[in-house]
């Protein structure tokens, strides 16, 4: 039987009394894992062969998803983004980087963290705050490629050069702030190795949490998206995000115009454009830790009158 989420052996159906519970632990035949606060002792041998199989799981990612399939169902793991990644998979995280020196290392860390095979593009924008000093300790790495732009051009013009550069399968675009969470990788390219999407996004705004701060970026979001999506007929909720992942091969057809943040719009029009077939394109959703214009926040007005002026322009030309 099962109280309260707890399951209770039949031949101890008062087993959620207090009395009961007195009497059980001065029984001899009451099991060890019924009687609160009695565990079974671990052997010697017992804790080092748990050791042993605890230090090959964390060895192996395909052991790993193996055990947890088995303990909790392949349905359930695929909910819970836990999948087989080929032995042949690498992912590109592209990173534009301009003056973000009290993040950057932080989520380099992050990124290399994520237990996928991957190679890290850093595109620095021509950083003057001492950004450039700190890519410059992770050159030797080998997952990480820097590259430097001779002047500041933008977000857009930074994720050019990064898309050049990328040799992965699957490239996803990272920003460097520390606003998303690399964390949300294997949900993020999880449909394009299910072989269900060719693009993802991933949005803000269905259903994971957030941080609460400016209500007219908010509506300025919700309206940019809604205007784009009028102009490719598509149903995003969050066509501004910064978490875009795409098939090598869809970036390979696209030539890129935008230097600044006019990227989205721009990207997300030549992805609508597509035809026979078209591009499938999955949302997925993402928390998101956005920051102050005290803590660095860049994107301006100046930038949402640009991006009503790339919808329109990237529908009507190239």
């Amino acid at each position: 039987m099962t109280c309260k989420g707890i399951h209770l052996d039949p031949r101890y159906p008062s087993f959620n009394n207090s009395a009961a519970i007195m009497r059980l632990r001065r029984s001899k035949k009451a099991p060890h894992h019924l009687v609160p606060g009695k565990i079974s002792p671990v052997h010697d041998g017992q804790e080092e062969e748990l050791e042993h199989t605890i230090a090959r799981l964390a060895a192996s990612p395909a052991e790993r998803v193996r055990m947890l399939q088995r303990l909790l169902g392949e349905g359930t793991c695929r909910q819970l983004g836990i999948y087989p990644i080929p032995e042949s998979f690498k992912l590109s995280v592209v990173i534009p980087v301009y003056n973000e020196r009290q993040w950057i290392r932080e989520l380099l860390r992050r990124v290399l963290a994520v237990p996928i095979p991957k190679e890290v593009v850093v595109v620095d924008d021509c950083s003057t705050d001492g950004t450039r000093d700190t890519l410059r300790e992770f050159e030797s790495h080998a997952d990480i490629r820097v590259f430097y732009q001779p002047v500041n051009q933008g977000k857009g013009a930074a994720l050019r050069e990064g898309f050049r550069q990328a040799r992965g399968d699957v490239v996803l675009v990272q920003d460097a702030d520390l606003e998303y969470d690399p964390a949300e990788y294997p949900r993020l390219i999880q449909p394009i190795l299910e072989s269900r999407a060719d693009v993802v996004y991933g949005s803000r705004f269905i259903g994971e949490s957030h941080r609460v701060l400016y209500f007219w970026h908010y509506v300025a979001n919700r309206f940019l998206t809604m205007l784009s999506n009028m102009f490719t007929n598509l149903n995003l909720t969050d066509m501004e995000t910064c978490y875009k992942v795409f098939r090598r091969e869809v970036l390979a057809g696209i030539k890129l115009r935008s230097n600044r943040f006019g990227f989205e719009p721009e990207i997300t029009a030549k992805i609508a454009r597509k035809r026979r077939p078209p591009w499938r394109i999955y949302e997925i959703p993402i928390s998101y830790a956005g920051r102050t214009y005290e803590e660095g926040k860049k994107i301006g007005l100046k930038d949402a009158i640009n991006a009503l002026y790339c919808i329109v322009r990237y529908k009507l030309f190239d």
